[in-house]
């Protein structure tokens, strides 16, 4: 759930799904296969869910109420709650989930120069270790 929680710096707060339908950009904790994933509501379907992380760049079709276990409420970032009813928390959620074409162009460009860069770096060590 990059950007929006890092890892081992961030706490999170999970409540128990509530009964009902769950709203579009809510993050819900769900169990897939022996995983435990955390993911945010991006389409609200008449029977399940589109999940994406915040980092991810494909969408993940088919979740359901049953698979999903918890809702997140709150984030503690160095002492300070995040909630979801927060200005900048709502900010962040609109202006990272509205522009999903384009986050996942950048992320899908971002991995292609990173596996281009390893490439040409092992063809540079390749030709340097010869001379």
């Amino acid at each position: 759930m990059l950007p929006l929680l890092r890892q081992r710096r961030d706490i999170i707060e999970i409540r128990k799904k509530p009964e009902g339908r769950l709203k579009k950009y809510d993050v819900v904790l769900y169990k897939r296969g022996s995983r435990y994933i955390l993911h945010r509501i991006l389409k609200v379907r008449p029977e399940d869910y589109v999940i994406a992380g915040d980092h991810n760049t494909f969408l993940e079709y088919g979740i359901t109420d049953k698979d999903i276990l918890g809702v997140m409420t709150r984030v503690i970032r160095s002492g300070r709650n995040i909630t979801g009813d927060s200005r900048l928390y709502r900010l962040y959620v609109h202006l990272w989930c509205d522009c999903y074409p384009l986050r996942m162009a950048i992320l899908r460009a971002e991995g292609i120069m990173r596996r281009c860069g390893s490439r040409i770096k092992r063809r540079v060590r390749a030709v340097l270790s010869k001379k």
